[in-house]
């Protein structure tokens, strides 16, 4: 383990998931550390529930570029359209069906 870094910490399982299955489509592998702490929620403080995510120090530049990419792309867009705030996983505009402007 000692040649895995902290990459970031995700508030839950389900966050933790996401960004672990972007990252290993790019190539780069994870591990997850406190993904069974969750169960403790309402008795362990918070940041013990956070779930860990670790990758290779040699691949920590390129996964912290492509986690900054993932969380841009994540984002929330409001629709010039409409005028709906979306989260960012949505391509097309809740409300209306309009598409983000670029």
């Amino acid at each position: 383990m000692d040649s895995y870094v902290e990459l970031y910490r995700a508030a839950n399982a389900i966050e933790a998931h996401a960004v672990k299955g972007f990252l290993e489509q790019q190539g780069i592998l994870v591990r997850m550390l406190g993904e069974a702490l969750g169960g403790g929620a309402g008795e362990l403080p918070m940041e013990s529930q956070e779930v860990r995510l670790l990758v290779e120090r040699c691949h920590q530049a390129r996964a912290l570029e492509l986690l900054k990419r993932y969380q841009q792309e994540m984002a929330p867009w409001q629709c010039a359209a409409c005028g709906e705030q979306n989260d960012g996983h949505f391509e097309l505009c809740w409300r209306c069906g309009a598409e983000p402007e670029a």
